[in-house]
């Protein structure tokens, strides 16, 4: 039976999936796939949810668009761990509130504080921190290194609103480490890190590009990246992490 909003089966995905949160970004990704996007496989465009399969420099590769925020990403990563997805990397954007970081940087989230609502319905409450797999991370750090580039490792928090008006909210986080705010990979670390202690060889990991710098004086909107800029940044990070991916199988 089709899972319910991927409508995929068992071997429609590949053990290695990316996940951008933008549909256009993940037929961008499968364009970078032995032979283009015309030689991959569309799994999936329910609910615009694209999903791709194919193979890149060789290695069976997917990419699945995970929507905006965590309970969306929720039900993406769920459904492709039912269906024997084994590596999961988020590619996407951030705003960075860490000291020095510029737009166009990259972040590579070891952890994830859980502002979000869904990791905190998994969770009940209790106290948690979902963390990448650590040999993945690295592999994405390494590979950023390889190609010249000087990633920001550390802390992210997943949060649920974009346009927070709290006067406190990015210095109280960054006053605690955190380098960027994003939607999604708290909640992908969880149910990583749940099916791993469940016995399957499930890692994850995030690799972000910083899209906008957030502050007490600086609004979203007033430091986003132009779009050639950030696209070409994104860029960036889907060759890292497709090249991270196949690497550390």
């Amino acid at each position: 039976m089709p899972q319910i909003h991927l409508r995929a089966e068992p071997g429609d995905y590949a053990p290695l999936v990316l996940l951008p949160g933008d549909p256009n970004r993940a037929t961008w990704i499968a364009e970078k796939f032995d032979g283009g996007a015309a030689a991959a496989r569309q799994v999936t465009s329910h609910r615009g949810l694209l999903g791709y399969t194919g193979t890149y420099k060789g290695v069976p590769v997917s990419v699945q668009t995970s929507g905006m925020g965590a309970p969306s990403m929720a039900i993406v990563v769920e459904e492709l761990l039912r269906l024997g997805v084994r590596r999961l990397i988020r590619v996407g954007t951030c705003g960075g509130i860490g000291p020095g970081i510029r737009t166009g940087e990259i972040v590579v989230a070891t952890a994830a504080t859980p502002v979000d609502g869904a990791t905190r319905t998994y969770l009940h409450g209790d106290p948690y921190a979902p963390t990448g797999d650590f040999g993945l991370v690295r592999a994405l750090v390494e590979m950023a290194e390889a190609r010249g580039q000087k990633p920001h490792v550390g802390q992210v928090a997943t949060v649920d609103v974009f346009y927070n008006p709290d006067s406190d909210y990015f210095s109280k986080w960054r006053n605690r480490g955190v380098l960027a705010f994003e939607m999604e990979t708290s909640v992908l670390y969880y149910l990583a890190a749940r099916a791993r202690a469940a016995g399957a060889d499930v890692a994850a990991a995030t690799i972000l590009t910083v899209s906008d710098i957030l502050s007490e004086t600086a609004r979203p909107e007033d430091t986003y990246l132009p779009l050639e800029d950030l696209n070409r940044s994104i860029e960036r990070t889907i060759e890292i992490a497709l090249d991270a991916g196949i690497g550390s199988r």
